[in-house]
């Protein structure tokens, strides 16, 4: 287990490196699909170990070596508008092959589609309430199954439809942590009503995108991009070119009895580090010193603290946990260094989205998703934080958080030279918001915080030796932030009844 656990490690914390430096080689400058190389090598280093599935393995290699080589063909850059786009087209070409390889499966598709339309007051409700601002902030494309999510009435509906289990959790996990286009539920909804349709017809429309998702989903996608004015690169010669690298890899997760809810997932979850966290919005972001520096001290901090906990770890699932609270004990340790902390940034950000909905109807239906995931990281780093702060009982000394009992190791942030002068980046003898302000800004983008490199390449792992149990979407309670402490929204969730 040690050996697996610091293989594990090692190639998660490669992966976020690659991201992290080469960010801060090129903050400032102009991004190049070739950029992104650095990601690539990481990954090409990624191999199954003991008990491990090599066809696992291959669906995130050989999808980030597809994606890279595709897109470089078609582009030599990608603008920023587009760029939250290209971790979008991988599952819609994985579940046509699934559609071509077995036909049961597409007449399950098929099955669910019918029951889509069957489920016009279902699907009315969710997405007028999402479109009202009902269930507060909301992941649309959440990987739980939290209250206004895309997978929370997909759920729903798969509960009415008599079809294999198996075909049902590979159908939900393909909107979760699998990214069957990009649409979120209850976007064409919002438009069709705020353009002047009737709701029953608006609801028509709703249900049409979403058969058109799961019948069509390479054209939904293509359709999706030029409604969106992505230009960057085309999108049905990618899918195209996708489709032809892919189609080995998937038939051979096949013969390996790999579950079509983990094929759906992996090709997609990886390859957002080329031309999405390493591209032109992150060089843009990054060019504030302290924005830069706060990315690295978190980095730093989940790499001291699970090298140094590697001989506790008892399974492989406690690398993620331990990775994850890593990160957020110091990112809530780093807003807590100006006197904030998460409960205040969570009520902020809550009575801001209610502002929100009332500013912006015709609002995109992801408008909000990272300030979730940014809310949920630091609730949770919260929580590890403040009992660190109680058991100092009076003493001197550096917080040390535990998260299942391994302690955070948070001097890296005290070792970062930006983060610990703050009066270099404001009116000096006032720096008291600069480190909280910086941490604003990554509330829109906390990707490389919470960390999605780091959660894509040690979730690989995992599933690597539980290939035929769903690893998506995530079947627990994420004790979201927004509804633990303003929102009443919990006994909406779907956690406890997940297909």
């Amino acid at each position: 287990m040690t050996k697996l656990c610091q293989k594990m490690i090692d190639e998660a914390m490669a992966a976020q490196r690659a991201d992290v430096d080469t960010v801060k080689k090129k903050r400032g400058g102009s991004f190049v699909v070739s950029d992104a190389k650095s990601y690539l090598s990481a990954v090409k280093k990624m191999k199954p170990a003991g008990a491990q599935s090599k066809a696992v393995f291959s669906l995130h290699t050989d999808s980030v070596k597809a994606h890279f080589g595709v897109l470089e063909h078609l582009t030599s850059t990608v603008r920023p508008e587009d760029d939250p786009y290209v971790e979008h087209y991988q599952t819609p070409v994985i579940m046509e092959i699934l559609y071509d390889e077995d036909p049961s499966f597409r007449k399950s598709v098929t099955a669910f589609s019918k029951a889509i339309r069957k489920a016009e007051a279902l699907v009315g409700k969710e997405a007028a309430r999402r479109y009202a601002g009902f269930y507060g902030p909301t992941c649309v494309v959440d990987f739980a199954l939290i209250p206004g999510s895309t997978s929370n009435v997909v759920n729903q509906i798969l509960k009415t439809v008599d079809i294999p289990t198996t075909h049902k959790q590979a159908i939900l996990a393909s909107k979760s942590w699998g990214m069957n286009t990009s649409y979120g539920f209850g976007d064409v909804f919002a438009h069709e009503v705020e353009k002047g349709a009737t709701l029953a017809d608006a609801v028509k429309a709703e249900i049409g995108m979403m058969e058109k998702v799961y019948d069509r989903p390479v054209d939904a996608q293509a359709d999706l991009m030029d409604s969106v004015g992505m230009n960057s690169f085309d999108a049905r010669k990618y899918m195209e070119g996708y489709r032809k690298k892919m189609e080995g890899t998937v038939r051979a997760a096949i013969d390996d009895d790999v579950h079509y809810a983990n094929i759906v997932t992996i090709p997609a979850y990886c390859v957002g580090d080329i031309a999405h966290h390493i591209a032109q919005s992150t060089f843009n972001m990054c060019k504030d010193d302290v924005i830069m520096a706060t990315i690295e001290a978190v980095t730093d901090v989940m790499d001291a603290t699970l090298n140094a906990a590697v001989p506790s770890f008892k399974t492989e699932e406690d690398v993620l946990t331990v990775a994850t609270g890593a990160s957020a004990s110091a990112a809530e340790y780093i807003l807590e260094l100006d006197g904030f902390n998460a409960i205040m940034l969570v009520d902020l950000l809550t009575k801001r989205w209610h502002n929100y909905v009332q500013l912006y109807p015709k609002r995109g239906a992801a408008a909000e998703l990272h300030n979730c995931d940014f809310m949920d990281m630091l609730y949770r780093g919260w929580k590890y934080v403040d009992q660190a702060r109680r058991r100092q009982n009076g003493t001197d000394g550096l917080l040390k958080p535990k998260v299942s009992g391994v302690a955070v190791d948070l001097l890296p942030v005290h070792e970062n030279e930006v983060l610990m002068n703050p009066q270099r980046y404001a009116y000096p003898a006032c720096a008291i918001t600069v480190r909280a302000s910086a941490m604003l800004r990554l509330s829109d983008y906390p990707c490389l915080l919470t960390s999605e490199p780091v959660t894509a390449t040690l979730m690989t792992n995992i599933i690597a030796l539980h290939k035929d149990v769903p690893a998506a979407p995530a079947r627990i309670c994420k004790n979201c932030a927004s509804a633990a402490l303003i929102d009443f929204r919990h006994q909406y969730c779907q956690w406890k009844c997940a297909v």
